[in-house]
């Protein structure tokens, strides 16, 4: 989400645009701040089960997502599967350890992930899901290189079933929306 300034997306290749971005702005960040909302309430086998569909959707949306990694992180195809693979077990992983929590442990609140440009979907996803699977909510800052693969990511998180006010996407700089938070 994000009200600020549109900023554009380069291909590392050939420094050529591949899209945009809007950023975060002060004003975001706060609001987000102040609406997420932890899903602890929400049945741990729901839990795991939105998690499990959040790595079907991505295996089924696995082209668009390698297009993604290519020219927005000057992926191979290789290390697209790769990290492709790698962020679908870490959904299948922690929806299986969400069944062994504790019933009585509760969760922490809200988690702030900031995640690296270098494996921009699996680093990612693993924050995130590691959080959800507690029962947390989190705002998600992205590395500022790799925007789109974040949205593509948190947009099939929400299709999957995660809340809204669960989980928040920050587009920005580390020294804009990740000092904020």
């Amino acid at each position: 989400t994000g009200s600020g300034e549109v900023h554009l997306v380069l291909n590392p290749a050939d420094g050529k645009p591949i899209g945009s971005v809007t950023l975060a702005s002060d004003t975001d960040v706060k609001r987000a701040c102040a609406e997420v909302r932890s899903w602890g309430l929400t049945p741990s086998g729901e839990r795991a089960d939105i998690l499990i569909k959040a790595a079907d959707l991505y295996e089924e949306n696995a082209f668009e997502i390698f297009s993604l990694l290519r020219r927005e992180a000057g992926k191979t195809l290789v290390d697209c599967v790769g990290e492709l693979r790698e962020a679908v077990d870490f959904c299948r992983y922690h929806a299986a350890q969400v069944l062994t929590l504790d019933p009585v442990s509760k969760p922490r609140g809200s988690v702030v992930a900031i995640s690296p440009w270098n494996f921009p979907l699996a680093i990612f996803t693993g924050q995130i899901v590691a959080a959800l699977g507690a029962g947390n909510a989190v705002l998600a800052k992205p590395a500022e290189q790799t925007p789109r693969i974040a949205a593509a990511a948190i947009h099939l998180m929400h299709q999957a079933g995660v809340p809204h006010d669960a989980l928040h996407l920050l587009c920005g700089t580390g020294g804009s929306v990740g000092q904020a938070l």
